[in-house]
């Protein structure tokens, strides 16, 4: 077997002494977060985030002159107003707490393999990530966005910045990718005993609600099964928490522009309910793996006051997974059926 550390290409250049060590990695991808809840943050984030054509599929002629003359320069003011209602010592939810389940994996997994954290939209980037453990010597890369359902706009969007990066080197590594895990027997065992948990300590609501992001209707007939997905981990929720469909429901967060999107809408399900006796809401996100902005600030304060401007009494949100124990074990058990096969 030749030596790899002095091997030389074809093209004359040296094999770095770091690729001669075989090594693993996980990569976390979350969607990102600006540096700081200012205008000024927002809008090169927000220019990439919409510059996406996962996210945004219009013809460019179309969409760029919506998005450079109207939403990039109004948009920003109000979603740097947003995440300054939620930033905190740490900086940004998002980025802190995604980087703790990164470091609670890391320990789950232990030294044979190493996890990595990176951002679709700002930093850090998936591209230099990737490039920085290549230069550690990564040889087998699994790519876990954090993304319990598949959408294109989301894992699909990853899988693009994914092949970009992969592109611009010379020796990629092995590639896998967890495209989902919306039906995960330990996903949803840690969904429900963390829903659970929080019944014990703050009493149950009425009904419980889950909140899903919502994407452009015409994306599901398109092909994309986000909404089914989405479905199913409600009903396997429901099924081991042993509620029925009127204990249980489902709605659909964080719509924008014209275009129908999926529903029933989050914002006009909780006024409805108010309207209709509920005193005492509890909601959960199970699309998202980290609490980030949709989830504290769109769904604690804003529907908050929808709900209570409706007529209920209080509407209490139940806090994503997080770095729990049990999401970090759902997850280094998916790690590890997926690393199946490679040397670790």
């Amino acid at each position: 077997m030749p030596d790899l550390a002095n091997y030389t290409g074809l093209a004359g250049h040296s094999v770095p002494d770091a690729a001669a060590s075989v090594q693993t990695a996980v990569l976390l991808v979350n969607l990102g977060t600006p540096t700081a809840p200012t205008a000024k943050a927002l809008r090169p984030y927000l220019a990439e985030f919409l510059s996406d054509r996962r996210v945004i599929d219009y013809p460019r002629w179309k969409w760029w002159p919506i998005l450079h003359g109207v939403i990039l320069r109004l948009r920003p003011r109000r979603s740097a107003h947003a995440y300054g209602r939620i930033w905190d010592a740490q900086g940004s939810p998002l980025r802190w707490r995604s980087e703790a389940l990164a470091r609670a994996l890391q320990a789950e997994l232990g030294t044979g393999v190493r996890v990595a954290l990176a951002m679709r939209y700002g930093a850090p980037a998936v591209a230099s990530t990737i490039a920085q453990l290549q230069g550690e010597g990564v040889r087998r890369l699994l790519v876990l966005p954090l993304y319990p359902q598949y959408s294109a706009t989301s894992t699909g969007s990853v899988i693009d910045a994914v092949a970009d990066a992969m592109q611009a080197l010379r020796w990629p590594p092995e590639l896998r990718f967890v495209n989902d895990y919306h039906d995960d027997p330990g996903h949803i065992e840690a969904l429900a005993a963390s829903i659970e948990r929080w019944w014990s300590e703050h009493g149950r609501g009425d009904k419980l609600l889950l909140s899903f992001h919502g994407i452009p209707e015409r994306y599901v007939r398109l092909g994309d099964p986000y909404a089914a997905q989405c479905r199913a981990t409600a009903r396997l929720l429901r099924e081991r928490l042993k509620l029925d469909a009127s204990q249980l429901l489902v709605s659909f967060q964080s719509r924008v522009g014209r275009e129908a999107w999926l529903s029933p809408y989050t914002d006009a399900t909780v006024r409805q309910l108010a309207g209709e006796g509920v005193r005492k809401l509890d909601v959960a996100c199970p699309g998202f793996a980290v609490d980030c902005l949709e989830t504290l600030e769109e769904i604690a304060l804003q529907n908050r006051d929808f709900f209570l401007a409706a007529g209920g009494e209080s509407l209490r949100y139940i806090p994503a997974l997080n770095d729990g124990a049990g999401q970090v074990h759902s997850l280094a058990a998916l790690v590890r059926r997926h690393l199946q096969g490679w040397p670790v």
